[in-house]
């Protein structure tokens, strides 16, 4: 949607005040800027979402693989569900492709549009079932450190996988999780705490 005001300043204003939100919360790009006045286009969450469907199926369309790509929005998150008759080269070994495709699309969604945001792809429930086996690990192993009182360190991982462990964990008596580290090293330690407080 297109807004026009004399200064870039009023034409966010105008745009913000029509949608309700805040001029911070707007996604935007200036689409024409003169003396005269100054127009810029407004995104919508269903703008973003399409740009990264697109740009999901056309990646995978370049190494001659085809697909269909299933958009959602939950809890914030862009997610997207892939399915093509190449479903187990899409994942690779231990997910790594689909890590990496995972990546590459949230980076051009965020470069795109100068703006943030969670990305989640996922192939015939993979994910799911990671997040379901990695919260099963990440409990007993809290439960274990909770018995002996000494702090655990798990492989690195990624931001996603991390988060889920930092949610399943949150709530245990005398567990506190951390995680150390930079890039693809990042790991996450299970911390035995006297109390919670």
């Amino acid at each position: 949607m297109k807004y026009i005001g004399a200064t870039k300043e009023e034409a966010l204003e105008n745009a913000a005040q029509d949608q309700g939100i805040e001029v911070s919360e707007l996604v935007y790009d200036v689409v024409d800027e003169n003396e005269a006045c100054v127009q810029i286009e407004v995104y919508e969450i269903v703008d973003i979402i399409e740009y990264a469907q697109n740009y999901l199926k056309e990646a995978i369309q370049s190494v001659g693989v085809e697909c269909r790509v299933t958009p959602s929005i939950k809890d914030e998150i862009i997610r997207l569900k892939i399915d093509s008759d190449h479903n187990s080269i899409l994942i690779g070994k231990n997910g790594k492709t689909l890590q990496s495709l995972n990546e590459l699309t949230r980076i051009a969604v965020s470069n795109h549009f100068k703006h943030h945001y969670r990305v989640l792809l996922d192939i015939n429930g993979y994910k799911d079932d990671k997040y379901e086996r990695l919260c099963k690990m990440a409990r007993r192993i809290a439960h274990e450190v909770q018995k002996t009182k000494v702090n655990a360190i798990l492989d690195p991982m990624p931001a996603d996988e991390r988060r889920v462990i930092h949610n399943t964990l949150t709530n245990m008596p005398n567990i506190r999780t951390e995680s150390k580290g930079s890039g693809k090293q990042r790991q996450i330690q299970i911390i035995y705490v006297e109390n919670n407080d």
